[in-house]
């Protein structure tokens, strides 16, 4: 009997994913989430219920701005940018996680 593995991203690490997709241009919820799953190696799956309230929250926060907008095939779409804070907290927020998983691997090395 097979088991689905849930493949849950770490506290936190949502909105520094987002910001770091944003970093390659413009794009809209469907696009980040394409991208997340691509350079994952399709590891990270980031669904809807998680994606858009985080766009919702780094927009509220300044950290980037959407706009609606006609896609290719006639269609609307919110399309998200980075701005100069969002590029600010983006580092901020892998200086911070560098740090913690540094830490864990060093409680991990520790362990054995």
């Amino acid at each position: 009997m097979g088991t689905k593995t849930r493949k849950e991203l770490m506290p936190g690490t949502l909105d520094m994913l987002v910001l770091k997709a944003l970093l390659q241009g413009a794009l809209h919820g469907y696009g980040i989430a394409q991208h997340l799953r691509t350079v994952s190696g399709e590891f990270l799956q980031v669904e809807e219920g998680s994606l858009y309230p985080a766009l919702q929250r780094l927009e509220l926060n300044g950290d980037i701005h959407g706009e609606w907008t006609t896609t290719g095939n006639n269609r609307r779409a919110r399309v998200y940018k980075l701005t100069a804070a969002g590029r600010k907290r983006l580092q901020a927020e892998v200086a911070r996680y560098k740090q913690m998983t540094a830490a864990i691997d060093s409680v991990l090395g520790w362990a054995q």
